[in-house]
């Protein structure tokens, strides 16, 4: 079986408002928990659980950790969805692009947990060399795309996953032994001061940069912002792990 994303887990300062930014803003359906967690998915499948820590350090951005989460919606017309909900609510964006093999919208959530919402071209529109494939940061048309949205938001649909996860680290070829020999991932794309990887032809589940954290050390793991990245690998479930900067991947 195909390693895959099975969720993340976020450790917030304030787990009332972040409950209700994920709920509301983004369209995750809250799935249970208790007066320390919140978990949240699509279609009853768990995407993110968040930790409320109230004493936890607030995010620093130069430091290891996560640069964002990125939701994959089904479909063209689910991202345009949601761009008109993030509209018509006053979700601010921090940017939106056309990367050839997908479109994505860029947010922040209240703490500063980066965000991608992000919906992939069919697989045989990507540009392969070998395992390598072409990837490109171009403006995307937000008119465009609002033009295919063909009804309401109302939430994220079934079969939304987690389709990546873009970490900061602090250093690239750090990153690479971890990546390729611990996690068993294939390098698909570089670009300046960062590198993708995928399991099976997939354009990427995991990436990491070192813009923001170039020679960061170990992260602080009293600090708020990812606890964990959880990965759907049976032959390692129980097993769990971590990367030069103390991210945690756990397997199940």
């Amino acid at each position: 079986m195909t390693p895959t994303i099975d969720h993340v887990v976020l450790s917030v300062r304030d787990l009332p408002g972040m409950t209700a930014f994920y709920r509301d803003s983004i369209g995750l359906t809250p799935l249970g928990g208790d007066a320390d967690t919140a978990r949240f998915g699509a279609g009853g499948r768990t995407l993110l659980e968040l930790r409320g820590d109230p004493a936890a350090r607030p995010r620093d951005p130069r430091q290891a950790g996560l640069f964002h989460t990125a939701f994959l919606l089904p479909g063209r017309a689910d991202l345009a969805r949601w761009l008109r909900h993030a509209a018509d609510s006053g979700t601010r964006l921090s940017g939106a692009s056309d990367h050839g093999v997908s479109e994505a919208l860029y947010l922040d959530d209240p703490e500063g947990n980066g965000i991608e919402i992000y919906w992939d071209r069919s697989p045989d529109q990507w540009t392969r060399d070998g395992d390598r494939i072409k990837m490109f940061t171009h403006r995307l048309d937000l008119n465009d795309l609002l033009s295919v949205a063909d009804g309401p938001w109302q939430g994220a649909p079934q079969g939304s996953t987690v389709g990546h996860v873009h970490l900061q680290v602090g250093d690239l070829d750090q990153a690479e032994g971890f990546f390729a020999d611990d996690l068993g991932l294939t390098r698909t794309f570089d670009g300046q001061g960062g590198a993708w990887y995928g399991w099976n032809g997939y354009h990427h589940h995991l990436a990491g940069n070192t813009w923001n954290s170039r020679g960061a050390g170990p992260r602080n793991p009293q600090m708020a912002g990812l606890a964990e990245v959880v990965i759907k690998e049976p032959q390692r479930a129980g097993e769990a792990i971590t990367d030069p900067w103390g991210t945690r991947f756990r397997f199940v």
